[in-house]
């Protein structure tokens, strides 16, 4: 998929993972490819940067836990914000798809 179409949508796909639980980077990074049945691969230098912009925005909230044995890991979770934020975020992007299916079912027709 293309680097533009991924930057236009990955808030959405991260708000969406992140509404039925909280999950910590590699998880996300995973449930993208999982979820996604291998059509979307998200790196961590994309990941981060706009993981950071939902915090910054609200939407989601960190919280480190540190396992008895092991490395910290920053969980996130989705807010009350974050659930307004995907809610208009999917519905701008169903208006959008709607919009773009309709132009690619008339096949060059008039």
């Amino acid at each position: 998929m293309s680097r533009e179409l991924k930057r236009g949508t990955i808030e959405l796909v991260l708000l969406t993972l992140l509404t039925d639980r909280e999950r910590y980077g590699y998880e996300i990074v995973a449930a993208i490819e999982e979820w996604s049945a291998g059509r979307l691969e998200v790196r961590d230098g994309t990941l981060y940067p706009v993981l950071y912009r939902l915090e910054e925005g609200g939407f989601i909230e960190p919280r480190w836990e540190t396992p008895e044995r092991g490395v910290p890991r920053k969980y996130y979770r989705i807010t009350g914000a974050g659930k307004a934020e995907l809610d208009r975020l999917a519905a701008e992007w169903r208006e959008f798809a709607a919009g773009l299916e309709a132009i690619l079912d008339r096949k060059g027709g008039a």
